[in-house]
């Protein structure tokens, strides 16, 4: 059976993504223990709330170690939501500026938008390429609730493996999911997405 940890650094969420992650016949495990962590098949990185307190609360049980030790050795990783922002360099909100974990070079930071959050549901212009929306309808719509995000990409490969990048689009373009290597996330939270967010954990759970 397929083990994933669903990393517990004190951000909510996390018992949704777990059923979630569940549903696709996967044993998992909600925890910030680093062996658990780092011996999972998966890693699942959740993340509600502000940038800030998501890294302080992740450097707090040395979860930007384990992801960074997961990814040295090619262990996949799963972002979502505040979970997929700390992965790029930093983020800016409100004036202040935190150091992310710089898996990706960029920044986050408020989307140019005429209404704030961008709440609900929206499409997604996913690449051929992509893994993780293999075999979903192109019209499929995903659950989002955000003010900032990722509006430019800037890592066209790692190691030669290409990046894959999804965008959706809420008073400007934005990242809504990517994938390089062993490393995947999404802007929008699967969990909330109904099928079509179940269909993508499950394509993600399938290629571990």
């Amino acid at each position: 059976m397929t083990r994933l940890a669903v990393l517990d650094y004190g951000s909510g969420n996390l018992l949704s993504a777990a059923r979630a992650l569940a549903r696709t016949g996967a044993e998992v495990d909600v925890t910030s223990d680093p062996d658990v962590c780092l011996e999972a098949d998966g890693l699942v990185v959740p993340g509600v709330g502000a940038y800030a307190a998501c890294m302080a609360g992740l450097r707090a049980v040395g979860g930007d170690r384990i992801i960074d030790h997961r990814l040295a050795g090619s262990r996949p990783v799963l972002g979502i939501c505040v979970g997929m922002q700390i992965l790029f360099e930093r983020g800016v909100e409100h004036g202040v500026e935190t150091e992310g974990c710089g898996q990706w070079p960029g920044v986050v930071d408020r989307l140019d938008a005429p209404v704030l959050p961008h709440m609900g549901w929206n499409t997604v212009e996913a690449p051929p390429s992509s893994r993780l929306f293999a075999g979903l309808d192109p019209s499929a719509r995903f659950y989002f609730v955000h003010s900032y995000a990722a509006r430019s990409w800037d890592l066209e490969t790692v190691f030669g493996q290409p990046a894959t990048v999804t965008w959706a689009e809420h008073g400007e373009r934005f990242v809504a999911a990517a994938e390089l290597g062993a490393l995947s996330a999404t802007q929008f939270h699967p969990e909330k997405s109904g099928d079509a967010g179940f269909a993508l954990l499950e394509s993600w759970v399938r290629s571990l």
